[in-house]
């Protein structure tokens, strides 16, 4: 019995050894988890006051660098706020100039903001010396301040509400800066209020670990992935940027949220933040078109010049597409415009043209050189703006019934200064030549026609071409021998109507000779040539006229030796064609030509 109970006694304190045990285990859990809220704790203030050291270091090396004509003390400070506001006039409150506010403990730095973006030193103050003021909202101004210093008052105007109300916390944390209960306990680096508003859920996390330790620490994570400030408030930013066209600003301050989105989306509202930087991507780009399209002008280069700003802000955002098609509608516009002021005014329209079509090229080129889509519309608009040209051409200059003499003026004023175009690298003239070719054919044929029916209208006495006096023939023999045919050696053995054809054959072959330029006109041209002068050869004495055969034979003769070789010279040299239907001619003429009549006496006439 003695054992039993032994056994019992045994089995009683074994089982308070093993409540004494699992009491002491919780015990060791709970103080464990007290050391470890407590290690936190620490360690968190201990990178609080880190992180405003190495900011405040910051935001010194940042005054020294950037603010030009500070030469102030920083050291010891503690910096608090930093932003961009809008100095205003105190009477009509309209904007002055843009400022840039630097706020430490004891001192408010005060610059401005010049056209290169850089910041010049202004003025500071003693924050226990200035005085700020809430405006109240009125239709024209909103989100301003009003600040008494010792110079005088002085209206400044925030971005935001949000800004606004953060620029009166600081300026008056500023001003008890001093007083008791301001200054931080662990350290000489107090905190600022906008982080303080941080520090409150973190102390009431340091009761609740007490309870958790775990969700504590979760709590913590989520407080630090809140994202910085100037992403938040950046939508306002842009949208204040854009109403006061400070395009390039909003620009980069967009493509400075999009590259900090790429390398983190971990904070709070990324997703939300994300989609407003896109929508105003898409306000911007759509007012810059909007300013593009405004670029209207009756003179191109001051549209070119307008346009340039608002064209290079698209091409950095990547929406060179987009610039370019509304930069070449603008163009088209002022092309055309001054078009028609040069048809008004009698001016010369293809050296026009063609000028401004290399200067939009250029300028162009110049500002999408990188983009080969937008090189490709260039190409495509030229070619456009070239069939609108033509089509003006053919309406006011190449129309039924124009003289052959205007078509090859027109033709070759064309041409030139297309040809031109080369030296950028834009060859248009096959494209050109295109267009005009089937208009100039059909004109070529209606010269030709027009032409043929006056050739024997004149009756000839079949006659010597008189000329009465030495000096109206030393005229003519000089006009002949500019013409290419000489013929000093004798008197002119020939009639008036021979004379006057060859006059007149030889100005329609130099007119001829500027069109066929291209192969598909040269042989309507040398068509044109080989009719005329055919229908002069046919051309016969009047039935019961009594005229020496020899004396008609000369003239025929005449216009086969001496003026088809010197007409089908004058079209090669000029046209550039070897002209092979008019050499085909002179041949076939060669071989039917009557037999050379016997050499009679001539009057030889010495007129130099």
């Amino acid at each position: 019995m003695q054992f039993i109970e032994t056994a019992k006694e045994i089995s009683h304190l074994e089982s308070e050894m093993t409540q004494m045990s699992l009491l002491l285990q919780e015990q060791h859990n709970i103080l464990s988890s007290l050391t470890d809220g407590k290690g936190i704790s620490t360690q968190r203030e201990k990178d609080v006051e880190t992180s405003q050291e190495n900011e405040n270091t910051h935001a010194t090396r940042v005054i020294k660098e950037m603010v030009q004509n500070f030469t102030g003390k920083l050291e010891g400070k503690t910096f608090l706020y930093e932003g961009a506001l809008m100095e205003l006039d105190n009477n009509d409150y309209r904007p002055i100039q843009r400022v840039f506010f630097f706020l430490f403990n004891d001192v408010l730095i005060i610059c401005k903001v010049k056209h290169d973006k850089k910041l010049e030193f202004v003025v500071d103050y003693d924050p226990k010396k200035i005085a700020v003021i809430n405006i109240k909202d009125l239709d024209g101004v909103k989100n301003a301040i009003n600040i008494i210093t010792p110079d005088g008052s002085k209206i400044f105007q925030s971005i935001t509400a949000a800004g606004k109300k953060e620029w009166i916390e600081q300026l008056e944390v500023a001003f008890r800066w001093d007083q008791p209960g301001q200054k931080s306990k662990k350290g000489p680096a107090p905190q600022p209020p906008k982080r303080k508003s941080q520090e409150t859920p973190i102390s009431n996390k340091h009761t609740s670990i007490d309870l958790s330790p775990h969700s504590a620490q979760t709590q913590i994570k989520a407080a630090e992935n809140l994202g910085p400030e100037w992403i938040s408030t950046a939508n306002e930013e842009v949208q204040t940027l854009i109403a006061q066209r400070h395009f390039e600003d909003a620009e980069s301050l967009i493509k400075r949220c999009q590259e900090y989105l790429a390398q983190d989306k971990t904070f709070v509202n990324a997703l939300e933040i994300e989609e407003r930087v896109q929508q105003l991507e898409k306000q911007l780009m759509d007012v810059l078109l909007k300013e593009l399209s405004k670029c209207h002008a009756r003179n191109l280069q001051v549209a070119l010049r307008s346009s340039r700003r608002c064209s290079q802000i698209l091409v950095n955002m990547g929406k060179a597409r987009q610039a370019c098609g509304t930069v070449l509608k603008v163009c088209s516009v002022a092309l055309r415009t001054a078009q028609r002021e040069a048809r008004r005014n009698n001016s010369e329209i293809s050296e026009l043209f063609f000028c401004d079509l290399a200067q939009v090229a250029c300028e162009f080129i110049n500002v999408f050189e990188n983009q080969p889509a937008c090189v490709s519309a260039l190409v495509v608009w030229c070619n456009a703006e070239l069939q609108y040209f033509a089509n003006q051409l053919k309406k006011h200059y190449l129309t039924k019934g124009s003289h052959l003499e205007a078509i090859a003026k027109c033709v070759e004023g064309v041409r030139n200064p297309c040809a031109k175009l080369t030296e950028i690298g834009l060859d248009l003239s096959y494209h050109l030549e295109g267009l005009l070719r089937a208009d100039l054919d059909e004109l070529i044929r209606e010269s030709r026609t027009r032409l043929l029916e006056t050739i024997g209208r004149t009756e000839d006495v079949w006659q010597p071409y008189n000329l009465h006096t030495k000096t109206n023939l030393k005229r003519l023999l000089l006009e002949f021998d500019n013409l290419g045919i000489d013929m000093h050696t004798s008197w002119i053995n020939l009639t008036q109507s021979t004379v006057n054809f060859t006059r007149h054959f030889l100005q329609v072959v130099n007119h001829c000779a500027y069109l066929p330029k291209s192969e598909a006109l040269s042989p309507s041209c040398q068509i044109l040539l080989s009719d005329l002068i055919q229908a002069q050869l046919a051309v016969k004495p009047t039935t019961g006229l009594s005229v020496d055969p020899n004396f008609v034979v000369k003239n025929k003769q005449f216009l086969v030796e001496e003026l088809l070789p010197v007409a089908l010279n004058k079209f090669r040299e000029i046209s550039g064609n070897a002209g092979e239907l008019l050499s085909t001619l002179q041949q076939q003429m060669r071989k039917q030509q009557a037999p050379i009549p016997k050499r009679r006496n001539v009057y030889q006439t010495d007129v130099f």
